[in-house]
């Protein structure tokens, strides 16, 4: 090997640099990492995956304790059970109508009402901020609330559950501090070309804001999509607007009841009857759909957390 190869060897080793030998320490380090993630994605996992092979595994097996980790006697009448729910389509559509229209109003005011809060020439703006932010500390109660919902009229009425949570505080604040991230110059170019406020938050914040927009969409819609205390008790004198969480609770506690009577008098088994069962099924009915949405928005929803909570 000449002089020249040698020092052209020499060169592209130390520009490489050498290889790093893992320590046992690091071995051993990664190993335990490892381990650790895998058992706490599998506990994560596990809870869901054991509800659903309840669900479609045979009700007396399940009612005995033995399903653990695989479905037996796979049926999907649990499931088909469902129709016999008075008003289940109904409640379906209710539950759905007021996720998507709660949420997209709910998602159009926190951006608008965050990006009035960037403006330093607004009114009062300080004010109205911090009076904001008090919301999220004090309230006045749960007898206060439905007696202000009861004067506004919006006790048995559908937008009851629409009006209520079109503000959300949280969700204003992160907004804001998402756009205050936005550089500057954006917003003072578009207005030297003649853009007026409503034009840049359209054409300009809006689209940029997608990834905190996501981010409280996911909050609004499992939010509104779980839904419980508000049809509870302002939905008391109409089944119709019944939410599904509520329409499965009713239904839940109806057969639990039928259950325990029947089963006192001998005239039905526990099988037959298995409010476990019922209450498998109802807990998959309600979470499948939220499983199935948030997959998609995981990316916005890390991104738009991340960079919300840079400033305050």
């Amino acid at each position: 090997m000449s002089e020249n190869e040698k020092k052209i060897k020499k060169v592209r080793h130390t520009a490489s640099g050498p290889r790093y030998k893992s320590s046992v320490g690091d071995k051993v380090f990664m190993t335990v990492n490892i381990t650790f993630f895998v058992v706490f994605t599998f506990l994560c996992i596990f809870p869901f995956y054991y509800l659903f092979i309840n669900t479609i595994s045979d009700n007396d097996l399940v009612n005995r304790g033995v399903i653990t980790l695989l479905p037996k006697g796979i049926h999907i009448k649990n499931y088909l059970a469902l129709q016999n729910v008075s008003d289940f389509g109904n409640s379906i559509l209710v539950t759905v109508s007021r996720t998507i229209l709660g949420t997209a109003l709910m998602v159009l005011a926190s951006g608008f009402a965050g990006y009035l809060t960037t403006k330093r020439k607004m009114w009062h703006r300080s004010m109205w901020y911090r009076f904001l932010v008090i919301t999220m500390y004090f309230n006045a109660g749960l007898v206060p609330w439905y007696l202000n919902m009861l004067g506004l009229g919006l006790t048995n009425n559908y937008w009851g559950y629409i009006i209520p949570g079109i503000v959300a505080p949280y969700n204003i604040i992160l907004v804001k501090t998402y756009i205050e991230s936005i550089p500057a110059e954006l917003e003072e170019s578009a207005t030297i070309d003649g853009a007026s406020n409503m034009q840049v938050f359209t054409r300009i914040i809006l689209p940029l804001s997608k990834p905190i927009l996501a981010t409280i969409a996911v909050f609004g819609a499992v939010g509104n999509w779980n839904s419980f205390q508000d049809s509870l008790i302002l939905m008391a004198n109409s089944p119709n607007l019944y939410t599904l969480q509520h329409r499965l609770y009713v239904y839940l506690n109806s057969s639990s009841n039928l259950a325990n009577v029947m089963q006192s008098g001998g005239q039905v088994t526990a099988a037959m009857l298995n409010t476990k069962v019922i209450q498998y099924t109802i807990s998959m009915v309600t979470i499948i759909p939220i499983m199935l949405v948030y997959p998609f928005m995981q990316r916005y929803f890390e991104e738009g957390i991340m960079l919300g909570a840079v400033k305050g």
